[in-house]
């Protein structure tokens, strides 16, 4: 739920908002198209009483992918804030340029979204940061999940 929720947020802030994503904010986003599906697969699996293993392994993989998402969130955010250098590939959307007379006016349209620039905060955060720490949330409750299932 957690997961499905934070990628509500971001098309919120992309599709009303108009805040173009860059490459890395997208990268970021796959941990969550994972977590929607594998976590209802994980909870169907331990309400039907599935072999203890697959939920273990189901909630690990989650546990796994929202901390590495975590780190990337933090490696994200640092970027932003300048503390690393970043990717020194960031690149804009690229459509149909038309004719060749029209090609400078089409390039002259197209947004390119560094990776570096922080377009939103909020208490001092990016959504990069927002990012590692709903993702730390998500690695904490499938590891207390995994815990959990295995006293069980």
């Amino acid at each position: 739920m957690i997961a499905a929720l934070t990628l509500a947020g971001a098309w919120f802030f992309q599709l009303v908002i108009g805040l173009v994503p860059c490459p890395m904010c997208l990268e970021e986003r796959y941990a969550y198209y994972l977590a929607v599906p594998l976590g209802l697969l994980v909870a169907l699996a331990a309400a039907k009483d599935f072999p203890r293993g697959i939920v273990l392994a189901g909630l690990a993989l989650l546990a796994l992918a929202a901390l590495g998402n975590a780190a990337f969130g933090v490696y994200h955010a640092g970027v932003e804030w300048k503390f690393w250098a970043g990717p020194t590939e960031c690149t804009g959307a690229v459509g149909n340029f038309g004719s060749a007379a029209n090609l400078l006016e089409q390039l002259d349209k197209v947004k390119v979204v560094r990776c570096d620039e922080i377009q939103w905060t909020f208490l001092g955060l990016s959504l990069a940061g927002y990012s590692a720490l709903v993702s730390l949330l998500m690695a904490a409750i499938a590891a207390w999940g995994f815990v959990g299932a295995r006293r069980a």
